[in-house]
């Protein structure tokens, strides 16, 4: 089994690289392939909204205009059976490079000029399975209830044509300046790595 693990995290050491290390090293002992995708590394331009992408109908993604790190990053996730979608809360949601990442995937749309609204082109019968990952400096309680973190990471998922199998939201990570895990959250996050196999 292969699993893309995208990271949007901005903090090199924070929470969410700690959680990302602990599912891929979870899936890895259990014997499946682990390809971290860290956005913050990624050369992703800002989407145009020209469209050229969702004109051609059918399952396959579209082909966006810019030349840029989207391509090898659609071709991983067309080639990956599950994924794992990760992002830090800031301003409420997922990072600006995640939302990045999420605008320029309407490749995964199929809207061609006088049609009424877009359609998904993997809608029909989701073949991958994804889980999300979602940190916060507030208590999880209140990230998972009033910010859209896990909302957008789902809804991402459905874009690409995943089913989400589970969500960790680990909250409270402000109050050090040095990230760290408890024992709970590692085991929390080893669990959520076996939801993918």
């Amino acid at each position: 089994m292969r699993v893309l693990i995208i990271n949007g995290s901005y903090r090199k050491g924070g929470a969410t690289d700690l959680l990302v290390d602990v599912v891929e090293r979870t899936l890895k002992a259990r014997g499946a392939e682990a390809d971290v995708l860290t956005l913050r590394g990624e050369d992703i331009g800002f989407c145009t909204n020209c469209r050229a992408c969702m004109q051609k109908p059918g399952e396959a993604p579209g082909e966006c205009v810019l030349r840029d790190a989207m391509q090898d990053i659609v071709q991983r996730i067309e080639a990956c059976d599950a994924l794992v979608l990760a992002s830090s809360t800031n301003a409420g949601s997922v990072t600006a490079i995640f939302r990045r990442l999420i605008e320029r995937l309407v490749v995964y749309c199929c809207w061609p000029w006088g049609m009424p609204a877009p359609k998904y082109r993997k809608a029909a019968a989701p073949k991958k399975k994804a889980v999300l990952i979602a940190t916060c400096g507030a208590p999880a309680i209140l990230g998972r209830l009033v910010f859209s973190t896990q909302r957008q990471l789902a809804a991402t998922a459905k874009l690409v044509g995943a089913s989400v199998r589970g969500a960790l939201f680990v909250g409270l990570q402000a109050q050090k300046p040095i990230a760290q895990l408890s024992p709970s959250e590692i085991r929390r996050a080893e669990r959520l790595a076996e939801k993918l196999l």
